[in-house]
């Protein structure tokens, strides 16, 4: 059976970029090493949760009853009681040197108060510098807080006679997909996104440019090549590499940090095809319009990394944001990507719940190879 002398060139293009591929071994490392060793400096060391923060009490009443208080802040991986202070002054100090975080000032009469029935009100200190942690930090002094005046209702019913009381609203929840709330399981999935959408357009930005600098692109337009050939030539071999950095990255994420993945492998891979379709044609895109290495790696880094960090949804809510940026958003093709890994492996849906987030890719895809073949040049530029 005789092929296509269209199939033909595009194979002969794809040959020769993987040729130019294996000779380059800087853009080999950056494109099969450098995705896995990213995913595990991130997995390692962006981390949200908050444990052992540092805490200071200061003790005034020294009695059993705010003995057992404070024993409550000693009994959990979260808090770590550092030190044990005379002088509440001193907790200002430790909060200027960030020795600890939290400070906890117990007052006197804690015990006497609380026997009146009267509330004793406790003096809670927090480093608000790093917002997040002064915030969960909080959040585990009212949680233990509460645990406290719940075991002292109890035993105040229990010496009335009353055996149990049962309350009034009983809240039983239940967290879906991520139920240890690791924070691993949704930052290794969005790094995933992240690191194929930096990548990709990353080592395509350099395709273009490389034969203009090069001198090889004089011969290879006076060959009968069309655009589109050379384009779909140079896309796929980057194409395959970059299914290939899926599954590893897939792989450290599986069994390094334990991030499970309940979906269908298959259709990861089809979404990624279609995303790296698009982010690899932005790439040769970019590399076709500025002929020029430098310049080529500096444009693909601007527009793929930046927005792809800050605006995907990925560590910044885009809720929060003005309405403008909000609306920029919708743009970026990292929040789509990094929204169907989360579906797939976390939540283990199917590609008939994302079929809004697919479409845009889809979108996102075809619009980019028409601009990368449109914006392809057969001709000489006039000097």
């Amino acid at each position: 059976m005789k092929i296509p002398a269209t199939a033909a060139r595009i194979a002969a293009l794809t040959v020769k970029e993987w040729i130019q591929i294996r000779r380059d071994t800087r853009s080999l490392i950056l494109s099969i090493i450098i995705p896995s060793m990213l995913v595990l400096l991130f997995g390692y060391a962006l981390v949200f949760d908050v444990k052992h923060v540092k805490l200071a009490v200061v003790d005034l009443d020294r009695s059993p009853l705010s003995r057992q208080y404070l024993e409550k802040f000693t009994a959990t991986e979260y808090i770590t009681l550092t030190r044990f202070l005379k002088d509440q002054r001193e907790i200002g100090r430790l909060l200027d040197t960030g020795e600890i975080i939290l400070g906890i000032v117990v007052p006197s009469g804690f015990e006497r108060e609380i026997k009146r029935g009267q509330t004793s009100a406790v003096q809670v200190l927090i480093d608000g510098a790093d917002s997040t942690s002064a915030m969960i930090a909080g959040g585990y002094v009212r949680a233990l807080t509460y645990e406290f005046n719940a075991e002292l209702h109890e035993r105040a019913m229990r010496s009335r006679g009353i055996v149990s009381v049962k309350p009034p609203v009983d809240v039983q929840s239940r967290i879906w997909y991520n139920p240890e709330l690791r924070s691993k399981n949704f930052i290794i999935p969005g790094t995933m996104g992240l690191i194929l959408a930096v990548i990709a357009a990353l080592i395509t930005s350099l395709t273009v440019s490389r034969e203009w600098e090069r001198g090889t692109m004089e011969t290879l337009i006076t060959t009968p090549v069309r655009p589109h050939e050379v384009v779909i030539g140079k896309l796929v071999p980057y194409v395959l590499i970059g299914l290939f950095d899926v599954v590893c990255v897939l792989m450290v994420g599986y069994f390094v940090f334990d991030v499970p993945f309940r979906g269908s492998f298959i259709e990861l891979c089809l979404v990624s095809v279609l995303f790296l379709v698009g982010t690899c044609s932005m790439g040769i895109f970019i590399s076709s319009a500025t002929r020029v290495q430098v310049l080529s790696v500096q444009l693909a880094i601007v527009t793929t990394y930046l927005p792809s960090f800050i605006l995907s949804d990925f560590i910044f809510p885009v809720r929060n944001m003005p309405i403008i940026v909000w609306a920029i958003t919708y743009v970026v093709p990292a929040k789509y990507m990094i929204a169907i890994i989360k579906g797939i492996a976390l939540r283990g849906v199917g590609y008939s719940v994302m079929m809004v987030q697919i479409g845009f890719l889809a979108l996102f895809s075809v619009l980019m190879l028409i601009l990368s073949i449109r914006n392809f040049k057969t001709t000489l530029p006039s000097s």
